[in-house]
């Protein structure tokens, strides 16, 4: 009798390398890397420890604001540095840009340093704020180049771990640190950059390998996110109730850390299948002797008829990226370079609908502290508007990247069109910050949350399908330079200049002077009124431009846009790839 498959636990050593050389263990490690790359959304928690320890004045807190929402949106250098380099370079990179931007607004913020100019303190935050760039290019690209036809629910996925770190962070602070906020900014510093650390190595690019139950299994992970928001949007409300003990927030923090792990074991298991399959000796080939020079021919074809195609190597120049710019461009869904992408006529719609959408947003989610404070509202309660703002970011996310995928693929419904809906939808959770009434903040920041995420994958996912995959780590960082330039005119141009008008029109009415206050503070709805009247508008424009999009993609979404990463690919729900196609490029 032969000898019967070797299992996991007769191999373990060879057993731990395919799970660390895996697929979906690398998909694991993304999903703990873009947990840590929500810090910027954080802001609002900790804004009024810098405005108040630095004696800032709003429009100069909303000029930081900027810097933070430009140096989180601005990643085409680190989409250049992932053309060139290997993928644990670009993590280990933003973890140190992480460290050392948000480390030294922590010393800034209690007085250990003397205290810094404002250019020196927009500088800080910025290169805090860029290091999400490198955690999303080394994590989310690598992943949808792994999984190129589930891109809808990889990006929903990872974006949505993403809009769900502020309330995690928020978590693991209150027990590690209690309630003082000054420390949460200490948090950000260390903990991001320790993940990528820790994951550097097992997040790389794989062969192309299709298996049939793929979604099946990101359905999983799905609900396990479900059940982790659900379970801190439960703890966000019950702390706002009730006062919690050191020990209680310490509870709290370790069943998020637990389901936040809850992924690696879907991924063993799924790479425990894996490894069981590779095991099954495969069958016996047929032999015949009639035709044996046909099948020889057949089985090893010439490589005039059927070249293999040539891996690219990491160290490529970045000459061919920018290449035959002004001859014809490739259809719709084929590989452009960064020039042909940039300037088509549908990344320039993509880019108003980012400057409206992301602009709009990121200014309510950079003011919802001032927000809440100039509506009266106690600072554990505009704690909880952020948590709230966080988790149903992550809620915008999941349901645009799964729910999206579906309706494309079993309607040919477009991404675009869903994009629009998002942005009509954001403007009604902005009026209702322009016309306040009582409990109204819960919900627009539920709205506004919800949008908010929505956005960010159906704008990656859309980017990868119009342009192509060669150059999507470049092409995705592209795509989101609306966003801080809408953030720069709509939150230091508009809102933070409307907002000290109002401040100053208080100080009038009580007979004082700017000089007689150490902090510039509006009370009262009118404070925000015209501001977000004005962004209503805008992101109502918006989404009237992105229907011009839905009119011109139309044809292309009514086709087959995965076709071609079917082709070659056979689908085998039996034999699974050996280890050695696992391996990274």
């Amino acid at each position: 009798m032969g000898e019967a498959p070797s299992t996991a636990s007769q191999r373990p050593l060879p057993f731990l390398l395919h799970i660390l050389r895996g697929r979906w263990f690398s998909l694991f490690a993304s999903f703990l890397v873009m947990t840590g790359a929500g810090a910027t959304y954080l802001f609002g928690v900790y804004s009024k420890d810098i405005k108040s320890s630095l004696a800032y004045d709003q429009t100069t807190l909303n000029l930081l604001g900027f810097f933070k929402d430009l140096g989180a949106n601005v990643g085409v250098p680190s989409g250049l540095v992932a053309e060139i380099t290997p993928t644990w370079f670009v993590l280990l990179l933003g973890s140190a840009l992480n460290f050392v931007g948000y480390f030294m607004i922590w010393l800034a913020v209690t007085n250990k340093i003397p205290k810094p100019k404002v250019w020196q303190m927009c500088l800080y935050i910025c290169i805090g704020a860029n290091s999400q760039n490198f955690a999303n290019t080394g994590a989310l690209v690598t992943s949808v180049s792994n999984f190129p036809e589930s891109r809808g629910a990889v990006i929903g996925l990872l974006k949505g771990f993403t809009g769900l770190s502020g309330a995690i962070m928020t978590q693991i602070y209150l027990a590690v640190y209690g309630t003082d906020s000054k420390s949460l900014i200490l948090l950000i510093a260390w903990l991001p950059a320790a993940i990528s650390v820790v994951f550097v190595y097992t997040i790389r690019s794989m062969s192309l390998v299709r298996q049939a139950n793929e979604l099946r299994i990101f359905y999983h992970f799905l609900y396990v996110s479900i059940f982790l928001a659900l379970f801190i949007m439960g703890m966000t409300i019950a702390q706002n109730l009730v006062t919690f003990s050191r020990t209680a927030y310490a509870g709290s923090a370790a069943m998020v850390i637990f389901l936040l792990f809850v992924p690696l074991f879907i991924s063993i298991r799924q790479e425990l299948n894996l490894f069981h399959q590779q095991s099954i000796p495969p069958p016996p080939p047929e032999v015949k002797i009639d035709n044996q020079l046909d099948q020889h021919e057949s089985t090893n074809p010439s490589p005039k008829e059927n070249p293999k195609p040539k891996l690219e190597s990491k160290s490529k120049t970045l000459s061919s990226c920018f290449a035959n710019v002004f001859l014809k461009k490739p259809e719709r869904g084929e590989d452009y370079n960064i020039l042909q992408a940039l300037l088509s006529t549908d990344m320039l719609i993509l880019f108003i609908s980012t400057f409206c959408g992301l602009g709009t947003s990121l200014t309510a989610v950079d003011n919802l502290g001032q927000i809440g404070e100039s509506l009266g509202y106690p600072s554990k309660t505009i704690k909880s508007f952020v948590s709230l703002l966080s988790i149903w970011n992550y809620f915008g996310r999941i349901f645009s990247g799964f729910v999206s995928e579906i309706l494309l693929v079993k309607y040919k419904f477009p991404r675009p069109l869903m994009l629009s809906i998002v942005l009509f939808l954001s403007c009604i959770g902005l009026l209702m910050i322009a016309f306040p009434i009582p409990g109204s903040v819960y919900l627009a920041s539920i709205i506004i949350g919800f949008s908010f995420g929505a956005q960010l994958p159906l704008i990656f996912a859309i980017i990868s399908e119009l342009f192509g995959l060669k150059y999507y780590s470049t092409l995705f960082n592209c795509g989101q330079l609306g966003s801080p330039l809408g953030s720069y005119i709509l939150n230091v141009r508009v809102t933070g200049p409307l907002y000290d008008r109002e401040a100053r029109k208080e100080l009038a009415r009580n007979g004082l002077t700017r000089g007689a206050v150490k902090e510039l503070v509006c009370m009262g709805r009118h404070c925000y009124r015209l501001s977000f009247i004005i962004l209503a508008c805008v992101c109502c424009f918006g989404g009237f431009a992105s229907l011009i999009l839905v009119a011109r993609t139309r044809e292309f979404y009514n086709g087959d846009i995965y076709k071609k990463f079917r082709e070659g690919n056979e689908v085998d729900s039996r034999a699974k790839p050996p280890l050695e196609a696992l391996s990274p490029k």
